[in-house]
Order: C-alpha cells, then structure tokens, then sequence
C-alpha cells in the first residue's frame, strides 16, 4: 500500500520494479497484490488515482496483462483454406518478379503475339491479279491498288498496327509525312493564307487581306495544318459569315491541292450551302428619286451613266475620254476584274441620252476624277447615305447592274449581247442577274400572223462544184 507523501509510481516501482513512466496510476492498479486494492477504500483509491491525462487506448501488451480480448491484428493475406473454397484451387503466397512467365508484362506480351490480326490480304485472279484488304469483323474487302504483294503485306500491316496502337497514329503518320515535305509538321493555316495571299493580284489580294482579318478565323490561324480536325473548321463556319464559309472553302481546297492535307477534313458534300442575301434591281422610279435628291454635278452623272450602261462601279469610276468613240458614237473599256482575260473588250454603242450626259463631262483625262480617286468602299457608302435618306432599302450602287441585265430581258435584248455589254462569260451568272424579270409575252395568234405576213428573203445556192 502506498506511503502518505509517495507518489503512486514509485509505490508501484518499490513493489514491482518494473514500471518507470508513462501513466503510474493505471499501472499501481494493475500490478498491485490483490489483498492491497482490496483493503484500500473506495475514496482513497479515487484520491491517489487522479486521471489528469486521458486514460491511454487498450493495446495488445495491456490487454494480455489484464486477461482481457484486445484488439485483433489483420491478417496479411488471405488463408489458403478460403482462397480453396471460393476459387477451388491453392493460393498464391509468393511475390512474381516482372519477368516471370506469370506476371502481368509477360501475360500482355503474349496475348499480343496471339492476338489475331483485325485485317488480312487477299488476293483475286479475276481482277488482274489485285490485292485486297478483308475486314475480319465486317468481312468488307477493300481493294489495295496493287499487284505487288510486298506492297500490299506492308499496307496491310500498317493497318494493323493502327488499330493496335491508335495513340501513335498521328506521330507515325507524320514521322512518315516529313521525309517528303519536311514543313508538314511545323506548317500552319496562317502559313497557308500568306501563300495563297501572294499568289493573288490587285483587288483579289485585297479580298484575301481583309478576308484573313475575319475573327471566325482566329481560333484556326495558328493551328497546324496536318493536326486540325473537322469539329474546328465546323466551329469556324458557326462563327463566321457568308464570306467565312467562300473564303474557308477556297483556303481548304488549296491546302489540298498542294498536298498539305493528305484527305479532305470536311467532304465535298458535307459543306454548308453558301446562301447569299437576295439582291434586287433599282426601279426606275427610285433611279428617279435618287437623281433628284444629288446635288453633286459629278455623282449624279455618274449615276446617270450606271443606270444606262449597267458597268460596275469600279469600270465606271475609272472611265477616261478616251474610251468614248464619238464619230461612231462607241463606248469601249475593259473591266478591270477580268483584264487578266487579254479579252477583246465589246463597243457599246450610245444613244441620245447618253450623249447628253457624257457632253456634260471632262472631254480629256478621267471622266470621274474626284470618285477615281476614292475607294470602292466609300463610293458605295455614299450611295447607302443617299438610298437612307430617301427611304430606299434592300439596294446597293452594284444594284444598277441587275436593272440593267433585266431592262434588257423585259425588252428582248439577244442574250449574248447582253453577256458582252455586263462582261458575263457565263450564261449561268448573266440568268442570275435577270432572274426576276417580269416579262410579258405577246399572243402567239399575233406572231404567227405578222410571220406569215413578212416578207421572206430568197436563198441563193451555190451551184455544186463539178455539175
């Protein structure tokens, strides 16, 4: 029993020895002889056993001394008993190295060695002695193009390959690519629209500068060529405009020309249709409209003149007095979009009206000089101040062009005159122009009269040579 004034560990140290720290009342209680802990009261033993740190957590060396059930260890791995009765064979205690014939390397290697191969060569003598690639999941037969059958086991193979290692297409692909063209790796859509940009002459380039500032195109710019996949040329076209799906199409078909891009990223018939804005013509009372409401002495002739001749405004600004043929009353110019043609220009003769108007205007140099010098943008911006302050909508200054093509319709113009006088060299664009004419035709009782009625002009022939 412990002494006044001694602490309950050295009690425990006299009596035992054993016990040097940790928590001395726990382990008096412990060690102690049972007669002494029984003869100690209640109050005394709460008095010397002051739990002032957390009584500690039972472990196995405490519970073996009490004579109690301690916690139970976990077992490091399963015994062979249950491993026989759920899987009915012995369990494996031993670790596998890596190069051992059960490990999971070995095993990998091995199902890839057995694996069998998706695609196999076949060849058929009916068809000139061609090779062919079979799809052992679809049984499709591909031709190969080939007679060559060390050609065609290495295509075949290749094929192979691919579909079992899908992650190293694009790197074989361009490591294959770059022995014939050593830019395919590095090469990007911006490279491409400067090559093409330089190949373009005058207004063209100008298009193409203005058309490679579009910001559909930013996210595709500087992207690698061989590396872009359809989704981006798609979201490009989500963004853009009109002019971004012409534009876009034209850059993807040269890359391909060029063969920076070994197949088509977006197929010819998955391109969306390019539906431009409807145009109509001028009407000739808001030509009227318009001429009345100009002040300017130059602007107006220059109206004037583009509802009589139908030239675009670009033709017409840079017209000189020189291209008027007075004696023989002959206007004859060459449009400046297809002067590359070295195309005989045609002479379009004038009549009263136009006379009129072209006796108002410089007899020597440019017969425009101040809208000469201004740009094609400016000059049709112009126009749209006047057509708003009048109200007019749904018009451009290239509308005069559409006037003048169905004018010529409604009033029986040949059609290949027509196509000379607009610089059409194509009958598809010229019928785009005049689609919606209005024309009305005459009672065919009427014609067949007045062509009975004509007079009909003799045929001489030719006598034969030699009768």
């Amino acid at each position: 029993m412990p002494t006044p004034g001694s602490t309950v560990s050295e009690t425990v140290s006299k009596s035992t020895g054993r016990v040097k720290h940790g928590y001395p009342q726990l382990a008096w209680i412990v060690l102690a002889p049972q007669r002494e802990r029984d003869f100690l009261p209640l109050s005394e033993l709460l008095r010397l056993v002051r739990f002032r740190p957390a009584p500690p957590i039972l472990t196995v060396f405490a519970a073996r001394i009490l004579g109690v059930r301690g916690p139970q260890r976990t077992p490091k791995r399963t015994p062979a008993r249950l491993l026989r009765e759920y899987f009915g064979q012995p369990a494996l205690t031993r670790r596998l190295p890596s190069n051992s014939p059960g490990s999971f390397s070995s095993i990998l290697a091995v199902a890839q060695k057995t694996m069998r191969a998706r695609y196999r060569i076949s060849r058929r003598g009916c068809r000139g002695d061609k090779f062919y690639c079979v799809d052992t999941l679809s049984s499709k037969r591909t031709s190969l193009h080939t007679s060559d059958e060390d050609a065609a086991q290495q295509i075949v193979e290749a094929k192979n390959t691919a579909e079992r290692q899908p992650v190293l297409n694009l790197q074989i692909a361009k490591a294959y690519l770059a022995g014939s063209d050593t830019g395919m790796r590095t090469r990007t859509w911006q490279d491409a629209v400067e090559a093409l940009t330089a190949m373009k002459q005058g207004a063209n380039k100008e298009r193409w500068l203005r058309a490679a500032k579009d910001k559909a195109f930013a996210p595709l710019l500087p992207k690698v060529i061989i590396e872009t996949h359809a989704e981006l040329l798609l979201r490009v076209l989500q963004l853009g405009k009109v002019s971004t799906n012409v534009y876009l199409r034209r850059l993807h078909n040269f890359c391909l020309d060029m063969n920076w891009l070994p197949w088509p990223l977006i197929p010819k018939r998955q391109w969306p249709v390019v539906r431009f804005k409807d145009k109509r013509a001028i009407t000739w009372e808001e030509h009227c409209r318009i001429i009345a409401r100009e002040n300017n002495f130059e602007r107006r002739a220059f109206y004037q003149l583009a509802w009589h001749i139908g030239a675009s405004q670009s033709d017409l600004a840079h017209l000189e007095a020189s291209n008027v043929d007075w004696p023989n009353r002959i206007i004859c110019f060459v449009r400046m979009k297809t002067r590359w043609r070295r195309q005989q220009p045609p002479q379009i003769r004038f009549g009263s009206e136009v006379e009129a108007i072209l006796a108002t205007l410089p007899r020597f140099g440019p017969l425009f000089p101040y809208l000469r010098a201004v740009r094609p943008g400016d000059r049709a911006n112009e126009f749209r101040q006047r057509c708003v302050g009048l109200g007019i909508k749904g018009v451009t200054l290239h509308s005069y062009r559409y006037s003048w093509a169905e004018r010529a319709k409604v009033g029986g113009y040949p059609e290949r005159f027509a196509q000379l006088a607009l610089g059409h060299n194509s009958k598809a664009v010229h019928r785009a122009y005049s689609k919606n004419a209005k024309v009305t035709l005459p009672p065919l009782e009427d014609y067949e009269k007045s062509a009975a009625t004509a007079a009909l002009i003799p045929l001489r022939l030719m006598a034969a040579v030699g009768s």
